[in-house]
This record gives C-alpha cells, sequence and structure tokens, in this order.
C-alpha cells in the first residue's frame, strides 16, 4: 500500500471514529495520522498471489489470512499504532465485529518506491515488535526476492530468498509459498520500479 503523508494528530479514539467514515485509509503512528494512496496493479497482483497460496493452504486450519483491509494495531506502552499489512495471518483473531487485530504470526509487505523506506525500518521495528509475530516476509517487486525475518531464541534473523525456483518456507503454519507462485503473472524488467537500481542491491543468501 503506498503513502502519503498527511500529518494530523489526534487520539486512538478520534482516528478509530474518523475511519469508520473515512472514504480513505489512514495509518497512525503514535498521534499522527498517515493517509493511504492506492497500489499499482503489479503490487496487487504479487499480495493476491501470496493471499491465494497461504488461504488454500491454510483452508480448514484454525490460523487464517487477512488482507490489507484489515488494520493490525500495535500498543505497546507509549507506542500506539494502527497499520494495513498487505497480508497477515492471525491464530488467535480478534472479536469478528473487530475492525483490527492484535496477533498476527505472519506479516507479508510488497514494497513500492514510495513505502520501501517505511517498510524497512518503520514498520518493521514495529512489526518485531509484537510477541506473537513468527516471520515478517518483505516482497520486492523489481526481481523475485523476499527479505524474511524469522524469530529464534536470540530474537530475529534475517533472510535473503533471491530466485524464481526458491520457496518460503513457513514451518510454523505447515505452509510454503513458493516464489513462482508469489510471482505468477509478473513480468521482470528493467523499468517494472521508478527507482534507481542501487536502492535495490541486495546480498544473495548463500
Amino acid at each position: 500500500m503506498s503513502s502519503a503523508e498527511q500529518p494530523k494528530y489526534c487520539s486512538v479514539e478520534e482516528y478509530l471514529a474518523s475511519e469508520e467514515q473515512a472514504l480513505t485509509k489512514s495509518e497512525y503512528i503514535d498521534g499522527w495520522v498517515r493517509a493511504m494512496t492506492g497500489a499499482s496493479i503489479r503490487h496487487n497482483c504479487i499480495k493476491l498471489n501470496c493471499l491465494i497460496q497461504l488461504g488454500n493452504q491454510l483452508r480448514g486450519k484454525p490460523c487464517r489470512p487477512f488482507d490489507s483491509d484489515t488494520k493490525l494495531r500495535i500498543d505497546r506502552g507509549e507506542t500506539k499504532r494502527f497499520y494495513y499489512p498487505d497480508l497477515q495471518v492471525v491464530c488467535q483473531s480478534n472479536d469478528p465485529l473487530s475492525v483490527f487485530q492484535d496477533h498476527p504470526v505472519l506479516i507479508v509487505e510488497v514494497l513500492s518506491p514510495s513505502t520501501r523506506r517505511y517498510d524497512l525500518d518503520e514498520k518493521m521495528t514495529a512489526y518485531l515488535s509484537v510477541p506473537s509475530l513468527e516471520v515478517y516476509i518483505a516482497l520486492e517487486q523489481h526481481q523475485p526476492i523476499a527479505i524474511v525475518m524469522r524469530r529464534s531464541a536470540g530474537g530475529f534473523l534475517r533472510q535473503t530468498i533471491h530466485g524464481i525456483d526458491r520457496t518460503i518456507e513457513l514451518p510454523f503454519l505447515e505452509c510454503l509459498l513458493p516464489m513462482r507462485e508469489v510471482y505468477e503473472g509478473i513480468e521482470f524488467t528493467a523499468t517494472c520500479v521508478q527507482e534507481p537500481d542501487p536502492e535495490y542491491e541486495l546480498t544473495e543468501e548463500t
């Protein structure tokens, strides 16, 4: 989901009340509201590919995926935030009438030029503070590359999965995300993103 900064300080209660009436989505970051803008077709295709894969594999199981229409609440003392992850998997869901989730075990974001610095900095830091989270995945658009943060006994470990024939393993969900399925229908070209290539230099996992 792309972002356009429109700072406006308000309380959590004011934010949630305004979201009920709003025609567009906004994130909430410790009292500041950041409006969201629409994502590209390419972005949404990758997101939906992941949603379909996980939805099919989790059918009949207690965990279920939610798309970017569902907020994630992060409430850690002075840190109070609401985000709209591209995808989150929840095994311990909030009340069905709630407009947000609190306990995701998996979060997936598709990186876009306008949101990359949020997704790999601000949002990653916030997401990794969620006690229930096992894995955070950030998916590139320009190449079949996934940045995977996995919880371990000593904290989160970073893994980079590079290649259309690779697979993201999610044993805690008994699921797999084959990169070929994640990027189904996506054409990789030199102009598929609007940023210089150096912005995307990543080290392939060995």
